[in-house]
């Protein structure tokens, strides 16, 4: 038989060999303990079997012609498997507690998480081999990720312990998250009042380009720990000098200078994204505004700006997701935030601890990415009308 899709049939082989080889679940007497490792063929029992009939499909449509319908149903195996692995996970997490003391921990292994990645990446395959617009891929990829939110949401996953956890530190979680939102927003908030007016300052005077978009490069390439380092001293001289500013919050440690640093980090590709923008826009374009006797100022805000409003917003896109990841090591001045718990996790070797930090960025990121990929395709779409 000829293999029509080498990706699905590579990315199916890769998981066949994670279930076979790496432990799909881990189980410990309490969180302090290393866990045993559970094989994926030791849970396949009762109605947990009836997650290989996608698996199998999706090794059998690899040798399929890769027509619509075929990728449609590739899409929905992937979606089946992906909800698949996370109840088996769940209702083994559950039978485990059942049996066991009130401290075990049932954890997701590293089989879980390979299979589980190959999945989303089959998914993501059949998606972009679909060819949909826009907003129905991001829709579709919504839809993939519902059975899972719903697993979450229902309570199925509530004996596994990075749960157990997250009802330990349900407050401390809740703080935060809002920490981790405030200082994103008051990342973006500057990055945007500083980036967009450098980036219309670089589109309309070339000579700026060159030691602009140098400084911002040097910028982007200092380490972020080592950014961070690098204002402790001037803001707590700044703030000892200056006792209002100490009274505002600002200082050598906090959310102040991991705001700066982080603008810092946004600036480039809001920079370029803004510059890029304008740039696309068709010079006959704004020639036929300047004749129908528009002035500067209206030809900027009522040609120039809408049209580059997709590129603007992709560059808003990419600053947003950056910004929410380095948020994370923020942690390290004092800012809060999910890399708090990420650390603590760290110094205590509870790595479900780890993962209860990491998995919500993780979350946040996907989904600011996917939201700006909607509003890009709704900018688009609007102006093709």
């Amino acid at each position: 038989m000829r293999v029509h899709n080498r990706v699905l049939a590579l990315l199916w082989l890769l998981g066949l060999a994670a279930a076979v080889g790496v432990a799909c679940l881990t189980h410990a007497p309490n969180r302090l303990v290393t866990g045993t490792g559970i094989r994926f063929g030791s849970v396949l029992h009762g109605a947990n079997l009836l997650v290989l009939l996608p698996g199998l499909w999706l090794g059998l449509a690899a040798f399929l012609r890769t027509t619509w319908r075929v990728q449609v149903s590739v899409l929905i195996a992937a979606t089946l498997w992906l909800a698949g692995l996370v109840y088996i996970g769940g209702a083994e997490a559950t039978r485990l507690a059942e049996v066991d003391s009130a401290y075990s921990r049932t954890s997701f292994g590293g089989g879980f998480w390979i299979m589980l990645t190959l999945g989303w990446l089959i998914a993501a395959d059949a998606l972009s081999r679909l060819k949909l617009k826009p907003v129905a891929a991001v829709l579709v990829g919504l839809a993939v990720l519902a059975p899972l939110v719903a697993q979450l949401a229902s309570g199925h996953l509530a004996n596994l312990s990075v749960l157990k956890e997250y009802a330990n530190r349900q407050d401390v979680f809740n703080d935060a998250l809002s920490r981790h939102l405030e200082i994103v927003a008051a990342t973006l908030i500057p990055t945007l009042l500083i980036g967009v007016p450098l980036g219309v300052l670089a589109y309309r005077r070339q000579g700026v380009r060159p030691p602009l978009f140098g400084v911002l490069n040097v910028i982007q390439t200092v380490p972020s720990i080592a950014l961070f380092g690098l204002l402790i001293a001037p803001l707590a001289a700044l703030a000892a000098h200056v006792p209002v500013l100490a009274q505002w919050g600002i200082g050598g440690i906090g959310t102040a200078p991991a705001i700066i640093a982080l603008t810092l980090y946004s600036l480039l590709p809001m920079v370029r994204s803004t510059t890029a923008g304008l740039e696309q826009v068709p010079a006959s374009v704004v020639d036929a505004a300047r004749g129908m006797g528009l002035s500067a100022r209206q030809i900027f805000w009522r040609v120039e700006v809408p049209l580059a409003l997709p590129v603007l917003l992709a560059g808003l896109r990419i600053t947003t997701v950056q910004a929410i990841g380095l948020t994370t090591v923020a942690a390290l001045i004092g800012a809060g935030g999910f890399g708090a718990i990420m650390f603590q996790g760290l110094l205590s070797s509870a790595i479900d601890l780890v993962l209860l930090g990491v998995a919500p960025v993780i979350a946040l990121a996907v989904a600011a990415d996917a939201l700006f990929k909607l509003l890009v395709a709704l900018v688009a779409f609007g102006e093709k009308r």
